[in-house]
């Protein structure tokens, strides 16, 4: 299988929960209200799952989305790699349960678990499956129901996450592309963003249940002063293996984690909030979807046109960070 040149995502797709929760919703269930949640997150509404929707079921609604859009067929995909960290189940991986929804026998499939920057680390090792000629046609989701992990008694994490999916076909294209990916984690930083028990260090127990160690629990200080920094080191740096700079965005697709976030790193990287894309007003903080999700709808827009300078960033558990600069 001979090599491309460049390698980029020709089909998007979109995949969201038909329930809509407030912050007026939120406020009958904790001390808050509407106000508070506004001007602290930028966040009014977000997409909860029902008992049916799980990442695998949202999953496979944006893989077909995204084949539709792109015009390939589904056995021609050759590798799934499904970002989430609300997986299924612990095994199969998400992206086996999603290969066999939308009808797909061949496929490599695997997960990636990098929280809300899992779209960009996804899409980093589709991109080099495809740029190596190893594949012909990735599909890379991005899915989480992070809603069935979140204390919905705790004020600081239950107004800040909603569900989706995203999803993109990548492959060989003959102009513009994927043009630099930067990765990068600070694992000493981890304990600041985590879901303590679950896993082998501390499996299900009557214990670990009733202390709510199953949930998401979040240093929202130290996650805050560490995302407005790594916003815009990461973006800059992958702009630079770009051989460009923060003059050159046409549009910057965010992590919609949190207004205040977003507004503080497009100030350091002197970018008017005009060139932002911005949707976590409607769906809160979707984890590793939510920066696909963004992508899409910034095209659906017309925000994104051909030949504009994309850039895509986003932070997680782990810590971590992802970059990436594309020509549409």
């Amino acid at each position: 299988m001979s090599s491309p040149k460049r390698v980029g995502i020709i089909g998007l797709g979109v995949a969201l929960p038909e329930r809509r929760v407030t912050n007026h919703d939120i406020a009958k269930a904790v001390e808050t209200d509407d106000e508070w949640i506004r001007t602290r997150t930028g966040i009014e509404e977000r997409r909860i799952a029902g008992d049916g929707e799980t990442s695998s079921v949202l999953g496979a609604k944006a893989a077909q989305a995204a084949l539709a859009d792109a015009g390939v067929a589904v056995e021609d995909i050759d590798l799934i790699v499904v970002a989430t960290t609300t997986s299924d189940m612990l095994f199969p991986s998400t992206a086996c349960v999603i290969q066999h929804r939308i009808g797909n026998t061949k496929a490599g499939c695997f997960d990636v678990s990098a929280a809300c920057a899992g779209f960009v680390y996804a899409l980093s090792v589709a991109h080099q499956f495809v740029l190596s000629g190893q594949s012909r046609c990735a599909l890379v989701i991005g899915a989480e129901v992070l809603s069935k992990f979140v204390n919905w008694k705790d004020r600081g994490t239950c107004i800040l996450f909603g569900d989706g999916a995203g999803a993109a076909v990548v492959a060989p294209v003959e102009r513009g592309g994927i043009e630099s990916i930067y990765l990068g984690a600070d694992g000493a930083a981890g304990k600041f963003l985590k879901i303590p028990a679950g896993g082998s260090l501390m499996p299900p127990t009557h214990e670990t249940v009733d202390q709510g160690l199953h949930y998401v629990q979040m240093d929202g200080k130290e996650v805050f002063k560490f995302a407005v920094r790594i916003m815009g080191d990461a973006a800059e740096e992958a702009l630079r293996r770009a051989g460009k700079t923060f003059a050159d965005i046409d549009c910057l697709v965010p992590h919609q984690a949190n207004i205040r976030i977003i507004q503080a790193a497009a100030d350091r990287m002197k970018l008017p909030i005009e060139k932002v894309y911005l949707n976590v007003s409607r769906y809160g903080n979707m984890s590793s979807a939510s920066t696909i999700v963004a992508l899409a709808e910034a095209v659906r827009d017309g925000k994104i046109k051909r030949g504009d300078t994309v850039v895509l960033v986003a932070f997680g558990a782990g810590l971590v960070w992802g970059s990436c600069v594309l020509e549409w």
